[in-house]
């Protein structure tokens, strides 16, 4: 135990009158350990609220939460929201910071780095209806030394994905976890300590992933009854990719335990994934709005060529410059069609794992001014994509690592988390008709804007921008309303008539809006 927390506890015996005598029977399991400890306790707890566009409720959770005693701070965690979330919650008096990079996993880790307490409670940013005193109420069986990790559990019960996918694997792969009434709930307190030491999912499966760790780390668990609560719901295709990344983490940490035999994980994992790089299911994500901005990737928004940087840290360069631009091939004289490319370069990088692609897509220079440009971007009014003829694993990474909306890539096949070689074409970057367009190629990030333009959910795509640096983005990049050309590689880019020629993204972003803040 901390000598934090030791101190923390001597104070409330303090309070209390004198300690309970060594060997006098404690509070029976299960029982409420509270009843030992004041019924207001000290300012003791760090609140994290991790917040992404929560401008509507997030200034009343702030306040409820710095109006309970136990509350030491209130720290919000921003994912570079696009409303007032920020604003709005240092007002209310919570300290802000932002995310290192898109995810409610990175946001909660970022919290527990942040967090002064040793305690700490984590809130979600859109909660309503909340009773008092929960944050003290969480906190009593860390103090008492009866939890190391606590859930809560409210009155509303567990919801679709809850009832039919997280209960019933739970009592399968860890039946003594089954009891919890709502092992997906993001109400959570914790110590410091063991919170360090847990890995953080990225995507839904963070708040189950934790309760799994945590059991398996050797915590003591609890579970908190706070009544019940309001909470904003999920429509209908995000339930379905939230069932398959709980389904995945599950089945992930039960094969870790030894629990599972089987190899379903990667496959279900893998499923979710082409789930998300679909552009059905980018669609689903336009809610309404009508301006567009596609951004390359490779020497783009990274300073680098990701292919190439996995190669040189795998061995495989010399294979890989034979199929490049300005390789043996081209040297040679040879024509080789993009498909027929994206195919040869992904079985360079056959039998290699994908911890080193993400390794690699992690360490990948971003572009200085990037993540600015794109939060300028969606703060007006812009979806925001990264589209790349490289891997969805990658270009996954570097959107979350600029906060864009979504990817667009090639997704590579990995049976148990091992490259097979196979790369399978986004179908986004092939004609929807057969025709190709003007300009266009049978492989040609161009189709991405006809896609969007083809849509036929109102209000339609009213303006499309369009960034790149090399030949192949010129026919998005003429097809685009507007076309930037940054750093160009090519003298043919450079003199695209239409498309502008930029040396930064600051430059781009001179061209935005600028925040009222600053404009002030």
């Amino acid at each position: 135990m901390s000598s934090l927390l030791q101190r923390m506890r001597a104070r409330f015996e303090a309070w209390l009158g004198s300690p309970p005598r060594r060997g006098a029977p404690g509070p029976a399991p299960g029982q409420a350990a509270a009843a030992a400890l004041p019924a207001q306790p000290l300012a003791c707890a760090s609140v994290v609220i991790p917040a992404l566009n929560e401008a509507a409720r997030i200034a009343s959770v702030v306040r409820y939460a710095l109006a309970d005693p136990a509350t030491a701070e209130v720290v919000v965690v921003d994912d570079s929201s696009i409303d007032d979330t920020a604003e709005l919650a240092r007002a209310a008096g919570a300290r802000v910071i932002t995310s290192t990079m898109l995810g409610k996993g990175t946001s909660m880790q970022d919290g527990v780095a942040a967090a002064a307490s040793e305690l700490l409670v984590f809130l979600d940013g859109d909660l309503a209806g909340l009773r008092e005193g929960i944050v003290s109420d969480l906190c009593r069986p860390l103090l008492s030394g009866e939890a190391d990790f606590v859930k809560a559990r409210f009155g509303r019960g567990g919801g679709r994905v809850t009832e039919l996918t997280a209960k019933p694997m739970l009592k399968v792969f860890f039946p003594e976890l089954a009891h919890f009434s709502q092992p997906l709930g993001g109400i959570i307190a914790g110590r410091r300590s063991l919170l360090q030491s847990l890995p953080f999912e990225e995507g839904y499966g963070v708040d189950i992933g934790l309760l799994i760790d945590a059991h398996r780390a050797g915590a003591k668990l609890a579970e908190v009854d706070i009544g019940s609560l309001e909470h904003d719901s999920q429509p209908l295709l995000d339930l379905t990719v939230m069932a398959n990344e709980v389904s995945r983490v599950i089945y992930a940490r039960a094969k870790a335990a030894g629990r599972l035999h089987v190899e379903q994980i990667t496959a279900m994992y893998e499923t979710q994934r082409h789930a998300t790089a679909s552009f059905e299911y980018i669609l689903s994500r336009r809610r309404g709005r009508t301006k567009l901005a596609l951004l390359d990737m490779d020497g783009t928004i990274t300073t680098g060529r990701f292919a190439l940087e996995l190669a040189r840290a795998t061995g495989r360069e010399d294979a890989l410059l034979a199929l490049l631009d300005g390789g043996k091939a081209a040297a040679a004289g040879l024509s080789i069609d993009a498909a027929t490319r994206s195919q040869g370069i992904a079985a360079v990088f056959r039998f290699v794992h994908r911890r080193e692609f993400e390794r690699v897509a992690h360490a990948s220079e971003i572009r200085p001014g990037a993540i600015e440009f794109v939060n300028r971007l969606k703060r007006a009014g812009f979806m925001v994509g990264v589209v790349s003829d490289s891997y969805f694993v990658a270009a996954e990474i570097v959107r979350r690592r600029v906060f864009a909306d979504f990817a667009l890539a090639h997704p590579l096949q990995f049976d148990s988390d091992v490259c097979s070689g196979e790369l399978r074409l986004n179908p986004a970057f092939m004609p929807m008709d057969g025709t190709q367009g003007e300009d266009a190629a049978a492989l040609c990030k161009s189709h991405v804007i006809r896609r969007f333009r083809a849509d036929d959910q109102p209000p339609p795509v009213q303006e499309v921008w369009a960034l790149g640096d090399n030949l192949n983005d010129l026919a998005m990049l003429k097809l685009a309303d507007r076309g930037f050309a940054i750093d160009p590689k090519s003298p043919e880019l450079a003199k695209l008539p239409g498309v502008q020629v930029v040396a930064s993204f600051d430059e781009l972003s001179a061209l935005l809006p600028q925040p009222l803040a600053a404009a002030a």
